[in-house]
C-alpha cells in the first residue's frame, strides 16, 4: 500500500466535502453550480482514494451512499420519543371545531398560529444525527419500534450524511432525531411501474407503496437504483438547541442541509388554513408528488405543550384531509389497447363514473398479469382511483357483487388494430403486436427506423414523422422511399430546399448496413448489439428470415426469447410484405461473415453453465478466438457442454443426450492455454 500522507488526507476531507455540498445544491436547492461530469470525476477520485487508503473510508462518506450487502432481516429501533399518528377531518366545518378545541386548551390569552404543509402521501422515517452524523434511519413502526432501514436511507441523495455546520445561528444540536417522509415523485413512479411491467413484474399501486417496497429492501442496492425523495417535517429529540416554533425549526432544519418543502406556509390563524387547503385541492393534480390533503399544526412549541397530546396523537395537529379519488362503478367491457411500441394494454370500458371531480369511462388494466392477480372480469363492480392526469386505474373488483355473469377477459392472438400476430416475451407481462404496418404503432416505428442507430435519415423527426402518418403519406417504413417532391413539400413548414433535403437523405439511407437495416425493423428484443450478431451470422436479410429458433440458439448470445422474438417478427406475412417492398426499393444490404477458418475449436459449438472463475464474456472470447462458438441452449449438435459450479438444467441435458461435459480445466486443455 502506497503511504499515506498529510496531502492525500487533506484531498480526501475536500472531495467529502465538496460532494456533499453538490449533492445538496443538486438534491435539496435545486441549484447546481457543477455539471455531471465533475461531480463524477471527484466522486471517482474519492472512491479511489478510499480503495487504496480503506483507514479514510468514513460513515458519512458519499462513496457509502451506494448501498451495502443483502441484510437478513431488519433490526427493531426504538425511537426516543414516539412517533405519534394525526387525527382527520375532511371539512371546513370540522377544521374550525379543532381549532376551537385547541383555542380552548391553549387559554384565551394564547396566540394560535398554525404552520401547514402538504400532508405527503409517502413513508414516514425518523434520522438519528449524533454530533452532525448520520447514526441510525428507521421506518415509524408502530411509532415505539420501527426497523433500521439505515444502509437504504443512505442512498437517498437528499439525506445528508453529515449535518451542515457552516450557519452560526443555528448550531448543530449534539442529536437531532429529525422525522420526515420518504416519496416517490409521479413521473418517477410511472416510469418504475412501466418498467415492472415489461419485466413482467407486479405494479405498486401507487406511489407511497412503491416508496414502502423500496425502503423495505434487504439489498440496499436496489433501493439505491430507485429515485427516492425525502421532505422534513418534524422532530423528536433536540439536544442543544432554543428553537421555540416550527418557523424557527424549519429554517434551522434547512441550515443544516436537511429537505423542507418549499409549499409549506405560515397561517395566522385558521382562516388561512381553509384556504391553504382549498388552494393545495386546486392544485394537487399539477404538483410533482402525491398529497392526500394538509397537515396543521400550531407554530408556537408553547402553545403546543399547553394544549399537550393523546396516547396516539397530538391535539395540536390534525390533518386535513382531501376527499378521496376513488369511486364505485361496474366494468362494462374489458377491450386490448395497442400502444405506440406495440404493447397491448387491456382497458376496462366503465359505466360512467364522478371520481375527484372528473368523469371516469375507462380505466387501465396494466398487462394480464394483473388482470389475473385483481381477478378482473368483464361485469365486475370495481373501485376506480385517478390520481392527477395518470389514466385511472382498477385498484379492485368487489366479489360480494357478483351476480354469476360475469366473464373473463382473454387476451387476443392477433392485433385487433391490424390483425399481424400478437405474442408474449417470455417472462414478462407484456403481450406485443410485431406487425410493422400496424397504425397503433406507426409512428414509433417510423421515427426508430430513421433514429442515429439505424438508418439515420437526418430531417426526419419525430414532429414529421408524425405529419407523414396522419396524412396517410407512409402506412409502414416502406412508403418512406416512394414519397415524392410535391407530397413532401405539402407538409406544413417544408420548402423546396428542405424537402429535396430530406429525400436526398431518404435515398441514402438505401445504403444503410445490414445491422442498421436489422436495428431499424424493430424487432422485439433486437437493438444494435444483436442485430451486429444476427448480420454477422446470416449475410443478409433473406437468410435471417429463413431462420428457425434452433439455428438462432446457436449463436452466441442468443437466448430463448431473442429467437422466438425473430422467428415470429420474419414469420409475419405482413411483415413479410413491408421487407419484400423494401428490397424492391433498394435496401438489400449483404455481409460477409468473418469467421475463423483456423483454431483449436473451429467448427466446435459449446455451451458455458454454472459458475466459472472468470466472466462469462470472457471465456467465451477466448473460445470464439480459437474458432468456436457458444450458444445458449443444449442440443445435440453441441460438442461440448463447460459446467462451472453450481451447473443447473443444461447440464442434466447435456448427460441425457450424451453430450460431452467438460471443467473448466478441461476447457483450459482444448484452448492449449493454462488458464481463461
Amino acid at each position: 500500500m502506497p503511504k499515506l500522507t498529510a496531502a492525500i488526507e487533506r484531498e480526501a476531507s475536500s472531495l467529502r466535502d465538496a460532494l456533499e455540498e453538490h449533492s445538496r445544491r443538486y438534491y435539496v436547492l435545486d441549484d447546481p453550480t457543477v455539471s455531471d461530469a465533475e461531480y463524477d470525476e471527484m466522486f471517482r477520485r474519492l472512491v479511489e482514494i478510499e480503495e487504496t487508503y480503506p483507514q479514510l473510508r468514513s460513515p458519512d462518506s458519499p462513496t457509502q451512499r451506494v448501498g451495502a450487502p443483502p441484510a437478513e432481516q431488519f433490526a427493531s429501533v426504538a425511537h426516543a420519543r414516539p412517533m405519534l399518528s394525526l387525527d382527520n377531518v375532511t371539512s371546513a366545518e370540522q377544521f374550525l371545531e379543532f381549532d376551537e378545541r385547541v383555542r380552548k386548551q391553549a387559554g384565551a390569552s394564547a396566540l394560535v398560529e398554525y404552520m401547514a404543509e402538504p400532508k405527503l402521501d409517502g413513508v414516514a422515517v425518523e434520522i438519528v444525527y449524533e454530533g452532525g452524523v448520520m447514526a441510525v434511519a428507521s421506518t415509524r413502526g408502530d411509532g415505539v419500534h420501527g426497523e433500521n432501514i439505515t444502509a437504504n436511507v443512505k442512498t437517498i441523495r437528499s439525506v445528508p450524511l453529515r449535518l451542515d455546520q457552516s450557519e452560526r445561528k443555528w448550531p448543530v444540536p449534539s442529536r437531532l432525531d429529525v422525522r420526515g417522509e420518504v416519496i416517490y415523485a409521479r413521473d418517477a413512479f410511472e416510469s418504475l411501474n412501466r418498467q415492472r411491467a415489461e419485466a413482467g413484474e407486479s405494479l405498486f399501486a401507487n406511489p407511497r407503496n412503491a416508496a414502502a417496497g423500496s425502503l423495505r429492501q434487504l439489498d440496499s442496492r436496489i433501493t439505491a437504483a430507485r429515485p427516492l425523495d425525502v421532505y422534513f417535517h418534524g422532530v423528536g429529540i433536540v439536544d442543544g438547541s432554543e428553537l421555540g416554533s416550527f418557523v424557527e425549526l424549519f429554517a434551522a432544519l434547512a441550515s443544516w442541509g436537511l429537505k423542507i418543502n418549499p409549499l409549506n406556509q405560515f397561517c395566522p390563524d385558521a382562516a388561512a388554513v381553509i384556504a391553504y387547503f382549498e388552494k393545495l385541492g386546486v392544485e394537487r393534480d399539477e404538483l410533482p408528488f402525491e398529497v392526500d390533503g394538509v397537515v396543521a399544526k400550531v407554530n408556537s412549541f408553547a402553545v403546543q405543550r399547553q394544549v399537550g397530546e393523546v396516547s396516539r396523537s397530538p391535539r395540536w395537529a390534525v390533518a386535513f384531509k382531501f376527499k378521496a379519488q376513488q369511486g364505485r362503478t361496474r366494468i362494462r367491457d374489458i377491450v386490448p389497447s395497442v400502444g405506440r411500441t406495440g404493447v397491448i394494454t387491456p382497458v376496462a370500458e366503465l359505466e360512467p363514473v364522478a371520481v375527484g371531480g372528473v368523469t371516469i369511462s375507462n380505466a387501465s388494466l396494466h398487462n394480464m398479469d394483473e388482470v389475473e392477480r385483481k381477478d378482473v372480469r368483464i361485469g365486475d363492480m370495481a373501485l376506480i382511483e385517478r390520481a392527477g392526469d395518470v389514466i385511472p386505474y382498477v385498484v379492485k373488483i368487489i366479489p360480494e357483487e357478483r351476480t354469476g355473469k360475469e366473464r373473463r377477459f382473454r387476451m387476443p392472438s392477433t392485433c385487433p388494430v391490424c390483425g399481424a400476430p400478437v405474442i408474449r416475451e417470455e417472462g414478462a407481462a407484456a403481450y406485443r403486436c410485431i406487425g410493422l404496418q400496424c397504425p397503433a404503432q406507426l409512428r414509433e416505428s417510423v421515427r426508430h427506423f430513421a433514429s442515429k442507430h439505424a438508418l439515420d435519415i437526418d430531417g426526419l423527426g419525430e414532429k414529421l414523422v408524425a405529419q407523414l402518418v396522419d396524412r396517410d403519406l407512409v402506412k409502414d417504413v416502406a412508403d418512406l422511399f416512394s414519397l415524392t417532391l410535391e407530397q413532401v413539400i405539402d407538409l406544413d413548414r417544408m420548402a423546396e430546399k428542405s424537402a429535396t433535403n430530406l429525400l436526398n437523405a431518404i435515398e441514402a439511407a438505401k445504403g444503410a448496413s445490414l445491422p442498421r437495416l436489422i436495428n431499424g425493423l424493430g424487432v422485439p428484443q433486437v437493438g444494435e448489439h444483436v442485430a451486429g450478431l444476427l448480420a454477422e451470422e446470416f449475410g443478409s436479410l433473406d437468410a435471417l428470415a429463413e431462420a428457425d429458433e434452433e439455428r438462432l440458439l446457436e449463436i452466441r448470445e442468443i437466448g430463448p426469447q431473442i429467437a422466438r422474438e425473430v422467428v415470429a417478427f420474419f414469420s409475419a406475412e405482413t411483415n413479410r410484405e413491408v421487407l419484400e417492398r423494401l428490397r424492391a426499393a433498394g435496401l438489400d444490404p449483404r455481409l460477409e461473415s468473418k469467421k475463423r477458418s483456423s483454431g483449436p475449436l473451429l467448427g466446435k459449438t459449446l455451451v458455458l453453465t454454472g459458475a466459472l472463475s472468470v466472466p462469462r464474456d470472457r471465456a467465451g472470447r477466448a473460445i470464439a478466438d480459437a474458432g468456436g462458438k457458444v450458444t445458449s441452449s443444449v442440443s445435440k449438435k453441441t460438442d461440448f457442454v463447460v459446467a462451472g459450479s453450481d451447473a443447473g438444467s443444461k447440464l442434466e441435458k447435456a448427460q441425457r443426450l450424451g453430450v460431452e461435459v467438460l471443467d473448466e480445466a478441461g476447457l483450459c486443455r482444448l484452448l492449449g492455454v493454462d488458464e481463461l
